[in-house]
């Protein structure tokens, strides 16, 4: 009997360990970047297979996640996505961002200073070659000119729609209640998404936007690729970060699971 209550007591005692180291990572921050390299991501480049790193252009620097265009000629429209390799459903991802430097010879003149953190996309392998954005939901990162007011944490669409006052928003980019964030300061931006109820944009800690229904959109040849049995909403996806020929340095990349 003495041994039987023994091993008991070690039984339970190592289920309450399980459940509490459970209940600890599911309220608490994980850090999807490393601070070394790049493990656990995987690039997907317009023109290029996913998994080829063109130009080295998502590298890490001195513990800095860093998306770099110093070893293109022109940019080319190759727009490129980094995807971190786990799809998630009710989650806050978190980044820390700051641009940097000139945009890339080439780029199109509404890419300066802008990035963005791609969330319910579609995989880096379900992408054709020569797509320029994955099907997803685009939390817009933007930096000032220095003069003008240009706020950060929008909107847009590719291949997607949402909903919002219960209207469809079919437009491409919609602009958040955000400030305007000039030179190479860094910026907290946050995306809280729960599915497909509602997705809520802050930026340095305030809610500058916030929707609900992310779905494919059906008129958009990509998105209609990814349609099955006619069913459009998103409830989940891929996270990816942008390089849109602009310079981005990424110090923090998070996320924290939800119930």
């Amino acid at each position: 009997m003495k041994k039987i209550n023994i091993i008991t007591v070690l039984i339970f005692s190592l289920i309450s360990i399980t459940n509490s180291i459970c209940q600890d990572s599911k309220g608490s921050w994980v850090q999807l970047f490393n601070g070394k390299d790049l493990s656990g991501w995987t690039p997907k480049i317009k023109g290029y297979p996913a998994g080829e790193n063109f130009g080295n252009t998502f590298r890490v620097e001195n513990g800095i996640m860093k998306v770099s265009f110093d070893q293109y000629d022109t940019y080319d429209q190759r727009f490129g996505h980094l995807f971190y390799e786990k799809s998630y459903n009710h989650y806050i991802i978190r980044v820390e961002y700051r641009f940097v430097g000139e945009q890339c010879e080439g780029g199109p003149g509404w890419a300066i200073r802008n990035s963005g953190i791609m969330v319910h996309g579609q995989s880096p392998e379900s992408m054709g070659l020569d797509q320029d954005f994955p099907v997803s939901i685009e939390v817009q990162l933007l930096g000032g000119n220095g003069k003008d007011e240009r706020p950060t944490g929008n909107l847009c669409t590719p291949g997607t729609n949402v909903v919002m006052q219960d209207q469809l928003i079919t437009r491409h980019c919609t602009n958040s209640g955000s400030q305007t964030y000039h030179g190479e300061q860094w910026v907290t931006a946050e995306v809280e998404v729960r599915g497909n109820e509602l997705i809520k944009h802050f930026i340095n800690g305030d809610l500058v936007l916030d929707y609900t229904k992310p779905q494919l959109d059906p008129k958009d040849a990509d998105a209609r690729k990814l349609i099955k049995g006619g069913e459009l909403m998103l409830c989940e996806g891929t996270i990816s970060l942008q390089a849109e020929s602009h310079p981005v340095e990424f110090r923090k990349v998070e996320i924290k699971i939800l119930e």
